[in-house]
This record gives structure tokens, C-alpha cells and sequence, in this order.
């Protein structure tokens, strides 16, 4: 079951990478274009929040039943870059940017007007994808060759 959860974590991955560029870049497009901020504008920043917590959900079942939270006083695990990613960086940073992509559809929600709307979803899915971009365990990353591509 573990496996399985792992592999729907890393798949997922995939899913809010696409849903956050869409995202911004209607965002974007919105805000420069001057259209109203319809349904499917809403839709889209809601389904992308979801895809955001849904994935932080099951990065919480992977990080207490594979054992990184009890690695996070060990000087050990500190020492090590893969560990150190996995009990404390990975983490905290994705808490982070699923705390702030939510903020960007939460902020636009209560926006009065449209273009508003746009800059606020823009700004906050943009800041949240360059830390979800930064703290995927990309296999390029020296050490992480076996995580990533699951």
C-alpha cells in the first residue's frame, strides 16, 4: 500500500505542475487582457488548491509511515543530503508552497474586482511553483538518481 501511495504521490506531482502553469498563465492572461473573471477561472484555481492539498496529504501519510519525521533531531540524518531533504527540506518547503498556492486562490476569491482577481492567482501560484520546483527531488540532483521518476 505504501508503494502505491508513492507512486500516486509522484504521479500527482505531474497533475499540479500542469494545473499551476495553467493556472498562472490564464492568470496572466486574464490580467493583461482585461477579461472578467468567470467560473472556469474559479474552477481552475480551486481545482489546482485541491490537487495542492490533496498531494500534501498523501506527502503526510508517506513522511510518518516511511519514518522521515523521526530522523529530524538525528545529527546523522542531518549530515546526510538525501535524509536532510527527505525529514526536513522536502517538507517544510512543499508545506510552504501548498499554504501559499492556497492563499493565491483564497486572496483572489475575495477580490472585488476582476483584475485583481488575475494578479492575485498570478503572484501566489508563482511564488508557490518556484518552491514546488525547487524541492521536487528531481533526479538530477546529486544523490536522488533512484527518487523522482516513480
Amino acid at each position: 500500500m505504501l508503494t502505491g501511495i508513492q507512486h500516486l504521490h509522484g504521479a500527482l506531482r505531474w497533475v499540479v505542475l500542469i494545473l499551476m502553469l495553467l493556472s498562472i498563465i490564464k492568470a496572466f492572461s486574464g490580467m493583461s487582457g482585461g477579461r472578467s473573471f468567470g467560473k472556469g477561472d474559479y474552477k481552475r484555481g480551486l481545482f489546482t488548491m485541491i490537487a495542492l492539498h490533496l498531494q500534501l496529504v498523501l506527502g503526510f501519510a508517506l513522511y510518518f509511515s516511511k519514518g522521515w519525521s523521526s530522523m529530524l533531531g538525528s545529527a546523522d540524518a542531518m549530515g546526510d543530503t538525501v535524509l536532510r531533504f527527505f525529514s526536513l527540506e522536502h517538507m517544510v518547503t512543499m508545506l510552504i508552497a501548498v499554504i501559499l498556492g492556497t492563499l493565491g486562490h483564497s486572496l483572489s476569491k475575495r477580490a472585488a474586482d476582476d483584475r485583481t482577481k488575475f494578479r492575485r492567482q498570478a503572484i501566489w501560484f508563482s511564488i508557490s511553483l518556484v518552491i514546488i520546483l525547487a524541492s521536487i527531488p528531481w533526479p538530477f540532483r546529486p544523490g536522488f538518481e533512484a527518487y523522482g521518476w516513480w
